[in-house]
């Protein structure tokens, strides 16, 4: 198992409670230097605030650990690519490196904003993608069955 793969499964063990507790399941994790600093999942639901995304739960996290706003020596792992919102956010940050799973045609800030991020982070996706994946169809799945 690569170090990504490692990080990654901790972002989807967060994005796992956020299904437990009714949330979108995405996760996020932040390490630096090696070092795990952050753990998130959104709380938009329990917050009742649209911005409550796990990254962005996250980057505060991180920033407090830190104790600064700037995360040029660390890598966020997230379970789904971030939307626009968070892009702006992890730009504003300064986050060295991104790694997500799968990605989101729908929200995610390749198609909307490609040029978002900061311009040295670098950005690795497909990271346990299938899981990742697997983890949003059921979850949304789910959700439309419980309409009818």
């Amino acid at each position: 198992m690569t170090q990504d793969e490692q990080f990654m499964r901790l972002a989807v063990a967060e994005a796992k409670v956020a299904a437990e507790e009714d949330e979108v399941p995405i996760g996020a994790v932040v390490v630096c230097r090696g070092q795990v600093i952050a753990r998130a999942h959104n709380l938009t639901e329990r917050l009742t605030d649209v911005t409550a995304h796990a990254e962005m739960q996250a980057i505060t996290a991180a920033a407090t650990e830190l104790g600064g706003k700037y995360l040029n020596d660390c890598t966020l792992y997230v379970t789904v690519e971030p939307c626009v919102m968070c892009a702006g956010a992890l730009s504003w940050a300064q986050i060295g490196r991104i790694v997500y799973g799968t990605n989101d045609d729908k929200r995610g800030f390749s198609r909307y904003a490609p040029q978002a991020l900061h311009p040295k982070t670098q950005v690795s996706s497909g990271v346990l993608a299938e899981e990742c994946t697997q983890l949003m169809q059921s979850f949304f799945q789910k959700k439309r069955g419980n309409r009818n």
